[in-house]
């Protein structure tokens, strides 16, 4: 496929502007929960430094904010991060597609692969079109980007006149926009199913298993829906096969029935 290829034959273009103003919109939202991590961050021990190299290097807010909160619950630092990379795996799984549907030039795949995260992907996957595709990528991680470090370092710096990040609720912005992004994408039954799965799942063992554990082990809900599927639809390709040898055995039993018929007469 060429660079202005659609992902879809005769899929509706999508004006740049329209693009453009739904990232903004994911990018400024999301991007204001850097100042709760920034307060967490600052409140759990570590340095403004610290918290700015973490927001900057790491960029991925669910494992930013599961290492300071485990670090300010009093785990262990190595503890800690392995629950946050855990975490972060599901990123690796997002640019495996983002690769496909991107398709970026090969020296500027490693500088994008750092704006791999939920929203980005979120954004990119909900456009028709290629062009549409890469527009709401770089809006998306570019503003996102911007606006988290920003905020990051206001919070760590202001952390004392802020107060509890609890009471502002700027820490459920991101997942509460990922999740409208999500919502009008699961059409069919198959998707609502996995999704309702993986919640389950995740919630259900969110206070039994380590910081990003639950949101690995949701992923299985994928996997278990699509098998569940497939038994379903070999089933009936079983029963379909089941009945065939039968209707020609009639049909057989009919035709010579009809050529003995011919003879006699």
């Amino acid at each position: 496929m060429t660079e202005h290829d659609d992902r879809s034959v005769g899929t509706p273009e999508k004006p740049d502007s329209a693009v453009v103003r739904d990232a903004l919109g994911v990018g400024i939202a999301v991007g204001l929960s850097g100042f709760a991590f920034g307060v967490t961050s600052a409140g759990s021990g570590l340095t403004v430094l610290q918290t700015c190299a973490l927001s900057l290097l790491v960029f991925t807010g669910a494992s930013q904010f599961a290492l300071v909160g485990a670090l300010a619950g009093g785990g262990n630092p190595f503890t800690a991060a392995a629950g946050a990379f855990f975490l972060g795996v599901r990123n690796a799984f997002y640019g495996l597609r983002l690769s496909q549907l991107l398709a970026l030039p090969r020296a500027v795949r490693p500088f994008a692969a750092h704006w791999v995260i939920d929203e980005t992907t979120a954004v990119s996957l909900a456009q028709p079109t290629r062009r549409a595709a890469r527009i709401g990528f770089t809006v998306t991680g570019l503003s996102l980007y911007v606006l988290w470090n920003l905020t990051t370092l206001l919070g760590a710096l202001g952390a004392e006149a802020i107060g509890d990040t609890d009471a502002w609720g700027l820490d459920a912005a991101g997942p509460a926009v990922f999740l409208a992004l999500l919502a009008p994408m699961l059409r069919t039954t198959t998707e609502r199913a996995v999704a309702a799965i993986a919640v389950v799942l995740g919630l259900g063992l969110l206070p039994v298993l380590p910081a990003g554990v639950p949101v690995l082990v949701a992923a299985l809900a994928a996997p278990a829906v699509l098998y569940v599927e497939g038994r379903r639809a070999a089933a009936k390709e079983d029963a379909k096969e089941a009945a065939s040898p039968g209707d020609t055995r009639n049909a057989s039993r009919g035709d010579i029935q009809n050529d003995t018929q011919r003879e006699d007469r």
